[in-house]
């Protein structure tokens, strides 16, 4: 059996970004699903998206892959889209969910009309690719990869809920 909840800690250049509780909704071993409302204060006018109070996260972390999956809604459950934050791969321990963030992100709107690359720029002053070359190389994969996921139809069959035997301990 899987904790009940955890506490997302997402790291940005050594630095706690943000910290927030979340309701895990699966573990399966590999990935970890947990639920949370928006954490941060206020609206988030991104122009292509608005995160605001009442927005609720189903969020998609895996401990194999270099990308966070986060399916957005209103608090009336509309669905506004998904927002992939590139990652190293999630770490679960004691009760804390581990997540650092590489700058890169991908926006997929609920439609599927829109698919965005944001913050490259961000990602290349960051140093990452002198400082960790190979952690740079798999960013630019995992971005890649979900973009082509998302030109092809989307992100449903990555999110599809897989049907392990039992829950991982």
């Amino acid at each position: 059996m899987y904790a009940s909840s955890v506490e997302v800690a997402l790291v940005k250049a050594g630095r706690t970004k943000i910290r927030y509780p979340a309701d895990v909704v699966r573990d399966d071993g590999i990935r970890v699903t947990v639920t949370a409302p928006w954490a941060a204060p206020g609206v988030r006018d991104f122009g292509f998206v608005r995160f605001e109070p009442g927005d609720v996260f189903t969020e998609h972390y895996w401990r194999d892959r270099w990308f966070a999956v986060k399916e957005v809604r209103t608090g009336a459950g509309k669905l506004k889209g998904w927002y992939c934050d590139i990652t190293r791969p999630a770490v679960l321990r004691d009760g804390e969910l581990l997540v650092e963030d590489l700058d890169l992100d991908l926006w997929v709107s609920a439609d599927g009309s829109s698919v965005l690359r944001l913050d490259e720029d961000e990602f290349e002053e960051s140093g990452l690719t002198a400082r960790d070359p190979a952690a740079a190389d798999a960013a630019r994969q995992a971005l890649d990869e979900l973009e082509r996921l998302a030109l092809a139809g989307g992100l449903a069959g990555l999110l599809a809920a897989p049907s392990p035997p039992g829950d991982a301990p």
